[in-house]
């Protein structure tokens, strides 16, 4: 910067700062989003000088190069359709030529290019090194010294004026692209918002719409098995009323000559009869034989009760003759 620039004197004494013309970058207001990742090698900020003279170890993959020139075709390519579908300039009207005008947001400047080339040289690390220099050459000649007065070789003050120019001047600068930043961060931010709610008001639209839709279909699908399972009722209701009618016909005849022939074998008894043997005939059974111990049991006992009077009688009578005698 300070090569670049120049000191012009005025007449008057001052130092006037002066630094070669050079375009600059013509911004709007807002430049470009910044991505997430960015290739700063790709920046048209970032001047990295020329690379004819760095050493280039090429890949020992065959597959990797292979992928890197498809992948240099495809964007040969696809700059090329570009290229082709972009609008062209329609030709000049007769007796007039078209001009070249710079349209683009940066302006380039126009320099020459210096072939740079980059050598190292490495020092091996466990080289022994002497104890003591080897030689040491005699002192020859007179000691010789110069006396540098102040404000001989430059003002510092006056010289470093331009400096301070140029670094307040850039620091101004940078301060006003990064608060351009913020604002335009900030309307990003905005634009983002407002583009995140519509994002989701079309989503929650679209939900419904595919919440009405599996309500209709789960309704065509339960109309459709409520279908099929009436027909299949029916189905089953016709193949029994069938087998009913069948049955009928078939068992017209066999009904009428089972029963009578079971009722000839004795199956079929008279209900009338069956209570009288089965409930009547043993309970009035057991009456009789009740009354009938009853009875018995009375007459034992009139008998013993006659006995034991008879039994005193004839004791009594007996009893005087005894006195008497």
């Amino acid at each position: 910067m300070a090569s670049a620039s120049q000191n012009q004197r005025k007449p008057s004494g001052d130092c006037i700062f002066a630094g070669h013309r050079r375009p600059v970058e013509t911004r709007g207001k807002y430049k470009e989003a910044p991505d997430k990742h960015v290739n700063i090698m790709y920046d048209r900020r970032i001047v990295r000088g020329n690379t004819f003279g760095q050493l280039v170890i090429p890949t020992a993959d065959p597959a990797e190069i292979q992928r890197q020139q498809e992948i240099k075709r495809k964007a040969i390519a696809i700059k090329r359709a570009q290229e082709q579908c972009r609008a062209k300039t329609p030709e000049a009207l007769q007796g007039r030529q078209h001009i070249d005008v710079q349209t683009d947001l940066y302006l380039e400047e126009l320099s020459n290019v210096i072939v740079t080339t980059d050598i190292e040289c490495q020092t091996d690390a466990f080289l022994d090194r002497p104890a003591s220099p080897l030689f040491i050459p005699a002192k020859s000649g007179e000691d010789v010294a110069t006396q540098i007065e102040e404000g001989e070789l430059f003002d510092f003050h006056r010289e470093v004026q331009p400096v301070v120019e140029v670094l307040v001047g850039k620091t101004i600068e940078q301060s006003l692209l990064e608060v351009m930043e913020e604002e335009e961060l900030a309307c990003l931010q905005a634009q983002q918002r407002a583009f995140h709610e519509l994002r989701n008001i079309h989503l929650a639209e679209v939900q419904r719409l595919q919440e009405k839709e599996r309500r209709h279909r789960e309704e065509k699908e339960r109309r459709i098995a409520q279908q099929e399972e009436v027909l299949e009722k029916e189905r089953e209701t016709a193949e029994k009323i069938a087998a009913r009618a069948y049955t009928k016909q078939h068992l017209a005849d066999l009904v009428p000559a089972a029963f009578s022939s079971l009722r000839s074998n004795g199956y079929f008894d008279d209900p009338v009869e069956t209570d009288i043997e089965t409930d009547f005939l043993p309970w009035l059974m057991d009456e009789v034989n009740r009354t009938m111990e009853r009875r018995f049991a009375a007459r034992e006992l009139l008998d013993n009760i006659l006995h034991d009077v008879a039994q005193k009688r004839l004791e009594q009578f007996k009893e005087p003759e005894t006195n008497n005698k």
